[in-house]
């Protein structure tokens, strides 16, 4: 059996993505931090310590919610 990561990523606008799309994403790299942001720039994670880097670059988005701050968009991975 395969393992699964979530990821959290942030959507500035409702309904760029839907529960159950896959998606692909794009890894940057900061001096001390990778972050990912779901292509086509469509929503971006916050920043992860080399040490939980990212292997995957396909996932599912899982849940969407919207809060006072915006949209959070959750995507599982399979690592």
């Amino acid at each position: 059996m395969l393992e699964k990561r979530t990821m959290e990523f942030k959507m500035e606008r409702q309904g760029l993505l839907q529960e159950g799309d896959k998606v692909t994403v794009t890894e940057g790299i900061l001096p001390s931090n990778y972050y990912y942001t779901i292509d086509p720039s469509l929503a971006m994670s916050g920043n992860f310590p080399f040490r939980e880097r990212l292997l995957a670059k396909e996932g599912v988005v899982t849940n969407i919610e919207h809060n006072e701050r915006g949209y959070y968009v959750t995507v599982e991975f399979e690592v």
